[in-house]
């Protein structure tokens, strides 16, 4: 099930976009004894109206203070965004909050949408927002500023695991994230949690039709056990 819903068959990735959110996935997760997985409340969408579903990949950096004339200090940013397969989401660890780190901008949104990357999440910084915002590219970002990461922060490792917004990711995690917040699957469950994920909306959907049909709340919550 989930290589069809991860960058495979867009249209069921498409219809999973528009079924689940970022909340329902969270209870989930909770209920399955993963009780850390939304990323803390600063992390925000760029964009409210988009929606990110897709795999990670991680890029984790570390604070800098100056550049040798010789060296290139996007070297492993580069590797990372030339590396990505159709469905991949960069995640980048910055240590955030931070006021330094803006790793995400125009150019590596263009050049991942080229890759076939699907988003981006980041508790760092994001700069150029009204060129990806008119993209319609979803970013997840720790805050907005026009600071380059050259000489303050620079990536030190690719697809290891990285603390991004409180979360631990790793690459091949399925990262979700909508208006009310970034979720972060674990691979190694990823397909319980989409399943019991739709089995939920679907109880929730019948809460809603009998809530509005004038049932008390008690009864529908005793019936379905949702809420």
């Amino acid at each position: 099930m989930l290589q069809q819903i991860i960058g495979v068959k867009v249209i069921i990735s498409s219809e999973l976009k528009q079924k689940l959110y970022a909340a329902v996935l969270s209870d989930v997760l909770d209920g399955m004894g993963h009780g850390g997985q939304a990323m803390r409340p600063f992390v925000r969408p760029l964009d409210e109206s988009l929606v990110l579903l897709g795999r990670a990949r991680t890029g984790g950096y570390t604070n800098t203070y100056s550049v040798e004339d010789d060296e290139n200090p996007y070297e492993l940013e580069i590797r990372l965004i030339d590396d990505l397969k159709p469905g991949d989401v960069p995640v980048l660890g910055c240590g955030g909050p931070t006021e330094r780190i803006a790793p995400w901008g125009e150019l590596l949104t263009t050049a991942t949408m080229a890759r076939g990357g699907v988003g981006c999440v980041t508790d760092g910084l994001v700069r150029d927002i009204k060129h990806i915002r008119a993209l319609e590219f979803p970013v997840f970002h720790g805050g907005i500023g026009p600071l380059d990461s050259r000489g303050r922060g620079r990536m030190v490792e690719i697809d290891r695991p990285v603390q991004c917004g409180g979360v631990t990711v790793h690459s091949g995690d399925i990262v979700f994230g909508d208006a009310d917040g970034l979720v972060v699957v674990p691979q190694d469950i990823a397909d319980e949690v989409f399943e019991r994920a739709l089995a939920k909306v679907a109880d929730e959907n019948h809460t809603r039709d009998e809530l509005l049909k004038g049932s008390l709340l008690g009864d529908v919550y005793a019936k379905y056990g949702v809420l």
